[in-house]
């Protein structure tokens, strides 16, 4: 009990740590919570502004909604289980198989996370649609159609299965190789290992990988958009409705629903996560693991890994020919008049990304490094909703982020649309969560005695936390910066709803191209924008390695 008054009492006497407590809160109260509000108290009420479920009973009985819900379900639901059962292919063979393509695999992981999620989306159109190279030129087929849920599907599982795939490395690495070779050593073969072993020791993180990857599916905006055709969903209903039939109230309530269900999606996750009986995340095997050498089961699973890697590469490989073809779908001659027109009429949107990016990188590391900090380390009277409020990010769609600022910052007294710091802060507060828990992950690996000691000394908070804390978590600061820069590089669900003529963004204006079916000015500014990242994340690496960080964990967040 001293010892808790102690610390309640050491606060109090820190300003500094005390202005900082508030000023988180203040952030993610004005950041993340208002907007999310203003989702729901725009969703009940009327054009008059008065309390009424009209737009919730107009939906309900709209067939489009239902349609579009409906689908949002399916897709989620179809595309978490292929890129949980791709991603964990592609783990068990680099943790588990003897393989000489463990590289590639790696690079195949990398390439859609350090990626716009609509890069393939494009490359299938040019690959496989109705005048795609490989299904009108090769194979003569005029009508074939990529559009809608299959086209999808396809898509969404190569974008999203990296991610089940690196998660899922992880709790192969640390998965205790003697429970295996205790049943090895019973007499069962490979086959009851895996079934009767590895997969029920896995269960709960199969089905975290799972509801992540339905998350992405059903949150994605920007797939959906290029490749729905008549497949609706309710994130991009809710970008249709609100931007582009100006029906605000209609977009608030399907925001709404789209919220409520990847809410309960995360709170599950969240259930999932906290459930260890069936997984060993304690520490690392008790010895290395020997990789499988059996030729039937090498031949195999390296053979669908290779299948699927070539797809991934091909697209991409197509996706940078596309910039150069003079016109896509007719003359496949080299040209550079699509960066000629590029380097003419969209530097604005390159400089301005770049801009916002190098601005909310730092911003949001060093808030997500404050937070983790304040949550691991301090007690005080709201420490879970700071802990809670900051990990919403991973389940607030980005189109509902991006609505929500809308309505919130368009008007007084918190005018920011137009403005360069509202892309900022929407990008900060939707990598927020990312960089929060490779902070708390840090930080509970480190003994807080060293901090106590420094404490003791009369060092003040803000003396421990950047003399001593940051330097210890500088890998985890650092890997949130990359993650940060990358992903605001990228992003397009969120910001689409916040660009003006002031301040575009790349990815934006790749999509108003595809929109025009100008595809060979999308695919350049695709190129530029991916090797703009590449080269940044090849300098953040170099950076890192000389932190003991690998290139690949780097990127793993």
């Amino acid at each position: 009990m001293e010892t808790k008054s102690h610390k309640k009492k050491g606060m109090l006497q820190d300003p500094v740590l005390l202005l900082v407590i508030v000023f988180v809160i203040v952030v993610l109260l004005l950041f993340v919570l208002l907007p999310l509000f203003s989702i729901l108290k725009g969703s009940f009420l009327d054009k008059n502004g008065v309390l009424s479920f009209e737009s919730y009973k107009a939906l309900f009985k709209n067939k489009n909604f239902i349609t579009a819900f409906g689908n949002t379900l399916r897709l989620g639901l179809v595309v978490g289980l292929t890129s949980t059962i791709i991603g964990f292919l592609f783990a068990y063979v680099k943790q588990c198989v003897r393989s000489p393509f463990k590289k590639l695999y790696s690079i195949i992981e990398i390439l859609p996370i350090i990626s716009p999620p609509f890069v393939l989306a494009l490359s299938a159109i040019t690959l496989l649609g109705r005048r795609g190279l490989i299904t009108y030129k090769l194979l003569g087929i005029p009508n074939f159609d990529i559009y809608g849920f299959k086209g999808l599907v396809v898509v969404q599982t190569m974008t999203f299965f990296p991610i089940a795939a690196m998660t899922l490395d992880g709790l192969l690495e640390n998965f205790d190789v003697s429970m295996e070779e205790a049943a090895r050593n019973l007499g069962a073969n490979r086959l009851k290992v895996f079934t009767s072993v590895m997969l029920p020791m896995l269960a709960s993180g199969l089905a975290n990988v799972f509801l992540l990857s339905f998350i992405e599916s059903v949150t994605d905006f920007s797939n959906p958009m290029i490749l729905g055709g008549g497949y609706k969903t309710l994130a991009s209903q809710i970008y249709i409705q609100a931007i582009g039939n100006y029906d605000t109230q209609t977009g608030t309530a399907i925001a709404a629903i789209l919220l409520s269900v990847t809410l309960v999606v995360f709170i599950i996750q969240k259930a999932v996560l906290d459930k260890r009986s069936y997984v060993t995340l304690t520490g690392k095997a008790s010895r290395i693991r020997e990789m499988i050498d059996d030729k039937g089961i090498v031949v195999a699973t390296n053979g669908l890994c290779l299948f699927v890697s070539f797809w991934v590469l091909l697209f991409y490989v197509f996706l940078v020919l596309s910039a150069f073809f003079k016109t896509w779908g007719a003359d496949y001659t080299f040209v550079l008049k699509n960066f000629d027109y590029v380097f003419k009429y969209s530097m604005k949107p390159v400089a301005d990304t770049l801009l916002i990016a190098v601005l909310a990188a730092p911003i949001g590391g060093i808030l997500s490094m404050i937070v983790a900090f304040l949550v691991v380390r301090k007690r005080f009277v709201g420490r879970r909703l700071v802990e809670y409020v900051s990990m919403l990010g991973m389940a607030v769609p980005g189109t509902v982020f991006g609505l929500g600022y809308i309505l919130t910052f368009n008007t007084k007294p918190f005018i920011l649309t137009n403005t360069l710091w509202i892309l900022v802060i929407v990008l900060v507060m939707t990598r927020l969560p990312v960089g929060v828990r490779s902070g708390m992950s840090a930080l509970r690996q480190i003994d807080p005695s060293i901090e106590e000691a420094a404490t003791d000394l009369g060092a003040s908070t803000a003396k421990v936390f950047s003399s001593i804390t940051l330097p210890l978590i500088r890998p985890a600061f650092y890997t949130g910066l990359v993650f940060s820069f990358v992903k605001s590089m990228t992003a397009i669900s969120a910001v689409i709803f916040l660009v003006s003529a002031n301040y575009n963004l790349l990815t934006v204006r790749v999509m108003q191209h595809v929109d025009k079916g100008q595809f060979g000015y999308a695919a350049a500014l695709s190129v530029i924008l991916m090797a703009i990242v590449f080269v940044a994340v090849g300098i953040m690496n170099l950076i890192l390695q000389r932190f003991g960080r690998s290139s690949d964990t780097n990127l793993m967040v």
